[in-house]
């Protein structure tokens, strides 16, 4: 991923979870989110995939959205949210350890 992708989707995921504490509806919507990329990118264990299966998910959907055209506009279109998504699972972490 180029550096101008990875400021772009980092600026969009970190705004978009600060916006998610404001906003249910966009909280929601990650929540759905999240269910699939957790079944896109299962872990080991099926739990909580690890931070390198996510920034690798991150970085295709991204370079496949710019290659679609796609160009941040909208704070709820589909693709803002996955990222935000995405973003937001990085912040919680692995699962943890039984």
């Amino acid at each position: 991923m180029s550096e101008e992708l990875g400021l772009l989707v980092r600026d969009i995921g970190d705004a978009g979870v600060e916006e998610m504490a404001g906003s249910p509806a966009l909280a929601a919507a990650v929540d759905q989110h999240a269910a699939a990329v957790r079944d896109a990118v299962a872990g080991p264990d099926g739990g909580r995939p690890g931070t390198d299966a996510l920034m690798d998910y991150l970085h295709s959907f991204a370079e496949d959205a710019f290659r679609r055209g796609w160009w941040p506009g909208s704070t709820h279109d589909w693709e803002f949210v996955r990222i935000v998504t995405v973003c937001w699972m990085l912040r919680q972490g692995p699962s943890p350890s039984s």
